[in-house]
């Protein structure tokens, strides 16, 4: 018999302001023609789109992904988020960290830029713990 890997996934979005400091002097991104970049380098908004997936034992859920949903929520409750030069890569694995704290198990949070570039990162706990 195959094995099933079960996963609920939620998303929300949260109003952003960052920047990439390296736009503004690197040749690569400060071309200074159409694929110029450098725009980046100042504080910019963004609407930032999370998707986390987790691991979840059966079909009953023992995690209710609507509680989970409004707990991810609640740790950005904080307005604009100021960012500063964290990417979408830093903010996905900051939100990795901070669910497994929680709930050690296998993740995958998608961080992106007004819903249209972005990040993927995975993460597989050591030692898995139930959560």
């Amino acid at each position: 018999m195959s094995i099933v890997s079960r996963q609920i996934e939620v998303k929300f979005t949260k109003e952003g302001i960052h920047k990439y400091p390296a736009a503004l002097t690197d040749p690569k991104l400060a071309t200074g023609d159409w694929d110029d970049v450098s725009f980046l380098g100042n504080p910019h908004r963004h609407i930032f789109h999370f998707y986390v997936s987790i691991a979840v034992q059966h079909n009953d859920r023992d995690i209710e992904f609507i509680q989970f949903k409004r707990w991810l929520e609640r740790q950005y409750d904080t307005g604009v988020m100021h960012i500063d030069y964290k990417s979408c890569e830093m903010l996905a694995e900051d939100l990795i960290q901070l669910i497994a704290e929680r709930y050690n198990r296998s993740m995958t949070v998608r961080v992106y830029e007004d819903d249209e570039n972005g990040a993927v990162l995975k993460y597989e706990p050591t030692h898995h713990m139930e959560g």
